[in-house]
């Protein structure tokens, strides 16, 4: 990704990600002065930087982690993160879970406020209200992006995870540093993007004293994606959702003239080809690219509105990439089907891990039902 050529147009400044994890721990080395506590909406702002698996710091880190200390660097270092903690697998405690918000709850607070991206490295939100949170955040044109899932692999069925199979969520999966589809990476119609997703450092646990080496994904993957949108959103604050979506499609890693995969979609995302050219061209604001897999026209209606008013209300909605023909992307429910394809399909791009990262030692796995 040439991150060091990247930060000269853009760090992300001015863009503020919305996290909803585990929490954020906002005292690491790498995230002081990054995360915006104060404006986590108070309905859903109980222990907001309390993290309680370290999953959620983890991710913050790789996506706007400024490297301090020792500390992870992320791919987007200028902006900064908004923390949602949410009830996920690891959460101890009957009172606990009593107070703490469902990710349903955080997306539509998240909608209200000015963070332009949401990002959910994380499964498992397959209700109507979720659904329905989804399409709010849609809604308020926001950029919903998540983890398809690590459910590849012998024996398993490779079905991708929600959000990340709803409309108008852009699904990411997962590639390894030889540029092939990581072998636990889910696929299906729902895959949008793919980013790098094995090799990293990660907190070893909730006591935030080491890192963890050799950390895997889609969830750093989805992370690394939502850092992408935030370079390029800095670089054209004036674009809409629409615009950051198609240039991050339309400049995506994949051989020549191939249609979209169910292993990597559209391609390894590649912001640096959108900063490099300052006359580039995103097409118009206000037509939704992929209208036609999402099966409605909320991102299309969200580019001729102006940006929403910060609030302490709750919703949001999510946003999914169409496939060009020959590929569907947000099939709700996608499953994996055999075909020729491979599941570690070379990629022949010319892209490096998005990331610097220093220290850490051991492996560490996040098993959770829905950190992914």
């Amino acid at each position: 990704m040439e991150a060091e050529t990247m930060w000269k147009v853009s760090t992300g400044k001015g863009v503020k990600v919305a996290v909803i994890d585990t929490g954020v721990n906002p005292n690491t080395p790498s995230l002081k002065g990054q995360v915006l506590a104060d404006e986590v909406p108070k309905a859903v702002a109980y222990k907001a930087t309390d993290d309680y698996g370290s999953h959620g710091t983890s991710m913050a880190e790789l996506i706007a982690g400024t490297g301090a200390g020792g500390g992870l660097k992320g791919l987007a270092p200028g902006a900064k993160i908004v923390p949602y903690r949410v009830e996920l697998e690891g959460l101890k405690g009957e009172a606990e879970k009593e107070k703490t918000p469902e990710p349903w709850q955080a997306v539509r607070a998240a909608a209200d406020t000015d963070a332009k991206i949401i990002s959910i490295s994380f499964g498992g939100m397959t209700t109507d209200k979720d659904e329905a949170a989804i399409k709010y955040a849609a809604s308020k044109g926001k950029l919903l992006i998540a983890a398809v899932g690590n459910n590849a692999g012998p024996g398993r069925s490779g079905y991708i995870d929600y959000p990340a199979a709803f409309p108008y969520v852009i699904g990411v999966a997962s590639i390894n540093q030889s540029f092939h589809v990581s072998k636990f990476s889910s696929y299906g119609d729902s895959v949008d993007l793919a980013a790098p997703g094995e090799g990293y450092p990660g907190w070893c646990d909730a006591t935030f004293r080491s890192y963890c080496d050799n950390r895997h994904g889609t969830s750093p993957a989805a992370a690394l994606t939502s850092a992408a949108a935030a370079l390029i959103w800095s670089a054209h604050p004036d674009w809409t959702v629409n615009q950051v979506t198609r240039s991050m499609i339309d400049t995506a890693g994949r051989p020549a003239n191939a249609k979209p995969s169910k292993y990597i979609g559209y391609g390894l995302v590649r912001p640096r080809l959108v900063l490099k050219n300052p006359h580039y061209n995103p097409g118009p604001a206000n037509v939704d690219p992929l209208a036609k897999d999402n099966g409605g026209d909320l991102l299309a209606k969200s580019g001729t509105k102006p940006s929403p008013t910060p609030s302490a209300s709750a919703s949001t909605a999510s946003q999914a990439p169409e496939k060009a023909s020959g590929g569907a992307t947000s099939a709700a429910g996608s499953s994996a089907e055999s075909s020729n394809d491979s599941n570690t399909l070379w990629i022949a791009l010319g892209a490096a891990a998005a990331v610097i990262v220093i220290g850490g030692a051991g492996v560490a796995v996040m098993r959770a039902r829905r950190a992914r």
